[in-house]
């Protein structure tokens, strides 16, 4: 077998982290893994959280911290930015001192250098560059960074990447998707939106509820269910923010703050309706709503719209007033929920993982057979 390392830092939850673990689920019977990350981590968890099949037998993890000192360098890492990036590239350092020991290394965790030609799997710009002081630590070059093959999580990042770093992602390979929801009929669901997420001001939960409460002062009897986790220390004054705001219409607001996965999986099967404000480089908790049936409402630039399909317009906004009234319009025609539902459920695909696996294996092969073209998605 072809010896393959792979960067990811850490495992902390979220969408990135899932294309983490199912490019090793694709790739770890046909070749030898070595995952390089920060602390020890527990597969069985990660597996029932993601959906994969990932055991001890199957991968070499080298990781750099003590077992005890872990949670607490997690925890320092959540707060400050600096320390995060300091922590980063130590791992960058200790990964690019054996890189040679490898027939590939590749990062799941956004383009950086990997001390040789590698592949890296891009859900942003500018994530691993750090600061000098950074870059010091790890030798970090752009130049060799930018020898890499480029896989980009959406069209919007590889515009992104192109417009920033001057060069062409390779290839387009959306993030698998891994949500089984409750079978409920449409007509069976709640008139309920879902708005997913971290509560942070990032992803304005509460204009989403000024939205909400005015499509609710129009007429339309829905409900709103909002879940996440805080953004940790720095935002507690946003947080309490939206526990208000919720607080004073709780009358149609539940808030599901930390939610179990499990439980989460079953407040978004029996919501017709989800809502996004920001604009996201992917924008995984949108494909989960597409994935479990909802119809979702997000705004009109950003990899988002690759989800939800830059077909179906009825869904696009720019601006609150603009959301208020697409939600109405929408609310308002049964047969153009059923049109959007139609079309909605063709999109499910694009995040598959078997389209995924099959697509990772695609390219990794191209790296090791001069006479395979990288493909192109």
């Amino acid at each position: 077998m072809k010896k393959i390392a792979i960067y990811y830092p850490y495992f902390m939850g979220g969408g990135a982290e899932a294309v983490g673990l199912w490019i090793i689920q694709a790739l770890k019977d046909q070749y030898d893994i070595t995952l390089f990350t920060l602390g020890d981590i527990q597969l069985k968890k990660l597996n029932s959280m993601y959906g994969t099949s990932i055991f001890d037998e199957d991968i070499k993890i080298k990781s750099i911290l003590p077992p005890f000192l872990d949670i607490i360098c997690y925890l320092i890492m959540a707060k400050n930015n600096n320390f995060r990036m300091l922590f980063f590239h130590l791992l960058i350092r200790i990964f690019k001192q054996n890189s040679h020991k490898y027939d590939l290394v590749m990062s799941g965790y956004n383009a950086m250098d990997m001390g040789q030609k590698g592949i890296q799997y891009v859900h942003w710009i500018k994530v691993l560059e750090g600061k000098p002081f950074h870059r010091k630590i790890s030798a970090f070059s752009q130049k060799q960074l930018l020898q890499n093959i480029s896989i980009a999580n959406s069209y919007c990042v590889a515009d992104n990447f192109n417009k920033h770093y001057g060069i062409n992602a390779n290839v387009v390979v959306y993030p698998p998707v891994v949500i089984e929801t409750p079978d409920i009929d449409w007509m069976d669901k709640e008139e309920a939106f879902i708005c997913s997420g971290r509560i942070v001001e990032a992803k304005q939960p509460h204009k989403v509820i000024k939205i909400l409460k005015t499509v609710r002062e129009r007429g339309f009897d829905i409900q709103l269910h909002i879940t996440g986790g805080g953004g940790g220390f720095y935002e507690w004054k946003y947080l309490n923010l939206v526990k208000k705001m919720v607080k004073q219409n709780s009358d149609w607001i539940t808030l599901h703050e930390n939610l179990p996965y499990k439980e989460y999986i079953q407040v978004l099967g029996k919501c017709k309706y989800g809502i996004h404000f920001k604009q996201e480089p992917f924008g995984i908790s949108i494909a989960e709503m597409v994935k479990a049936g909802a119809v979702p409402f997000v705004k009109s630039e950003g990899g988002q719209i690759e989800i939800v399909g830059q077909h179906n317009q009825e869904l696009f906004f720019n601006n609150e007033q603009e959301a208020v009234e697409k939600i109405i319009d929408v609310l308002s025609n049964s047969a153009k929920q059923n049109k959007l539902l139609q079309s909605l459920n063709q999109q499910k695909d694009l995040f598959s993982t078997q389209r995924f696996m099959s697509e990772i294996n695609d390219v990794v092969a191209s790296y090791f057979d001069p006479k395979l073209e990288t493909p192109t998605y």
